[in-house]
């Protein structure tokens, strides 16, 4: 008999429609509410999406999931409330949580310290804090989804229990092709990280109740990954690459992708038919696409987008489909910007853009990006043109400023919205981002003859869990400082950068802790509140409010 061995997690949801994902330890038929769906194979593990259709919008359901007739989940533990379906009304409120740089470690110390305390130290997951505080509340006030942009895992820095595997498993095995003991090498190693992020009893019981949407960053691969064509060309010479991002981005389709996805994308998505009908294992299948999509990033899109009642959400992935060539630098290519215009309209009360990377930094960190693609591009000779590269690689310059064409083409899109010329101009246009290991809420201004009438904010909550230290929180002030923004613009100007045209100013940040953010979306008002963690004698950590800001109308409760 089958068991479950991950999820439920509850993935897509509308009015009426919601899909529920599982990974089993054998072959079966997944049953959710009356619909069926047979698990598909994908190197010995076994996974299905199961698609439900006819529910009552704005109801909740509460499900069990069964196996071959089994029923599985709930797994018979009281301490947990019944998973349930929450479909959205169009016309209800709309709370969206968002975060990213989530590392999956014990809630004990030296993990439980900061990083002062002990470079181990990672403090206590937002995210975990959230479900305790979840089980505690009421059903009505669960947020409508959780937005997940960036670095669920962690290929890079593997959690204890993951080293312990990789150790063993290669322990009869060596050569130079295997990749570092503290970093995944291929498919399987992947499973396994995604086990220890999801399985925690707290964290399974609000993936299974909660929607979530998903897009991977750097660190779901490797640290920097697609930052320049130099480094995509060293890591390619690696021998264990290849291996690495193959099983990175078929891990990645089964785990988080297909999740995003709508049933009628589902039935569209040549490959999803593909494996998901495959007699037998499907993993040559997988495999080939992944190899493809590594190779061929401009054949594939990974971005997706919901309608949730009156708000428009996209998810824009800003790292597999990068052009990195010496003289032309963009975030999507042209396909991918073709598709996140046709989809970013007004005609919505709200507009939120998930992209991992934010659009907008502190001045002097976005004038220093600007400067090193300059100087990369041979603005200041060949000599610098290496220099700059090394500076760039070195220091992480890889945001929306260090691609300027893509940068003006998303103010110029955020301004055509805002404006009207796409459609009634929503109330609020938020760009939410993750990444940088620190929070702020950006508040973003036109010229005067553009005619936006929305407000438009950058909005980033990071990390859940993976706060920096003293000394990497003194260079972002740094960089948000009049000093560092006098000195990033006077290096840009000498490189023949021009100022953006937008402007931008911090109404909230840089703030420096384990957190996690909410949009509040009620008819055409809006507002943002970002909680962080924060110790509790009886249960040991609880969510404090930092701020609780309005964007567009009254606050929304």
């Amino acid at each position: 008999m089958a068991s479950l061995v991950l999820g439920p997690l509850l993935r897509y949801v509308s009015d009426t429609e919601a899909t529920v994902w599982v990974e089993t330890d054998a072959a079966c038929e997944v049953e959710v509410l009356g619909e069926r769906a047979r698990t598909f194979e994908v190197a010995h593990h076994h996974y299905a999406l199961v698609c439900i259709d006819g529910l009552e919008p704005g109801g909740v359901r509460e499900y069990e999931v069964a196996l071959d007739g089994e029923t599985v989940w709930p797994a018979g533990s009281s301490d947990f409330p019944p998973s349930a379906i929450g479909t959205l009304q169009p016309h209800g409120k709309v709370d969206l949580v968002f975060g990213s740089c989530r590392l999956s470690l014990p809630h004990v110390p030296p993990y439980t310290l900061t990083k002062d305390e002990n470079e181990l130290g990672r403090e206590v997951d937002a995210l975990y804090v959230l479900g305790r505080q979840m089980l505690r509340g009421d059903r009505s006030d669960f947020p409508e989804a959780i937005l997940m942009i960036g670095d669920q895992v962690y290929a890079d820095e593997v959690p204890p229990n993951v080293r312990e595997f990789i150790a063993e498993r290669r322990a009869n095995r060596s050569g130079e092709d295997e990749a570092p003991l503290d970093e995944v090498a291929d498919f399987e190693e992947y499973t396994r990280l995604y086990y220890e992020a999801w399985s925690e009893p707290v964290i399974r019981w609000l993936l299974s109740t909660v929607s979530s949407s998903m897009v991977f960053d750097d660190h779901d691969m490797n640290d920097d990954w697609n930052i320049s064509r130099s480094w995509v060309a060293d890591m390619r010479g690696k021998p264990w690459w290849q291996e690495r991002i193959v099983g990175g981005f078929m891990s990645y389709w089964v785990y988080q992708h297909i999740g995003n996805l709508s049933p009628r994308e589902l039935a569209d998505d040549e490959t999803y038919r593909a494996v998901s009908g495959a007699m037998g294992d499907a993993t040559p299948i997988l495999r080939e696409f992944a190899a493809r999509a590594e190779r061929e990033p401009t054949g594939t899109r990974w971005s997706t987008y919901r309608d949730i009642g009156r708000t428009r959400l996209i998810i824009v992935d800003s790292r597999a489909s990068r052009v990195l060539e010496h003289d032309r630098r963009l975030i999507f290519d042209d396909a991918e910007w073709d598709w996140i215009v046709e989809h970013a309209t007004g005609d919505f009360d709200h507009l939120v853009i998930g992209t991992s990377l934010p659009y907008l930094l502190g001045h002097g960190m976005h004038y220093l990006e600007a400067w090193s693609e300059r100087v990369c591009n041979g603005a200041w000779g060949k000599a610098w043109s290496r220099v700059g590269e090394r500076i760039r690689r070195g220091v992480d310059l890889e945001h929306w400023a260090a691609f300027e064409m893509s940068f003006e083409r998303l103010s110029r899109l955020l301004e055509d919205v805002g404006s009207g010329r796409r459609g009634r101009p929503p109330a609020s246009i938020v760009v939410i981002s993750g990444d940088v290991h620190h929070a702020y809420l950006a508040e973003v201004a036109f010229r005067r003859c553009s005619g936006v009438k929305s407000a438009v904010y950058q909005a980033v909550c990071s990390p859940m869990r993976n706060p920096l230290n003293v000394r990497e929180r003194l260079a972002i002030r740094a960089g948000a400082s009049p000093f560092g923004f006098a000195v990033g613009r006077a290096l840009a100007r000498l490189a023949g950068v021009p100022d953006p045209q937008v402007r931008w100013r911090f109404v909230e940040g840089p703030l420096f802790n384990n957190q996690i953010a909410t949009l509040k979306l009620r008819g055409r008002d809006a507002s943002l509140r970002l909680d962080k963690t924060a110790p509790q004698d009886d249960d040991g950590h609880r969510l404090d409010q930092i701020f609780d800001r309005p964007l567009a109308g009254k606050a929304p409760r």
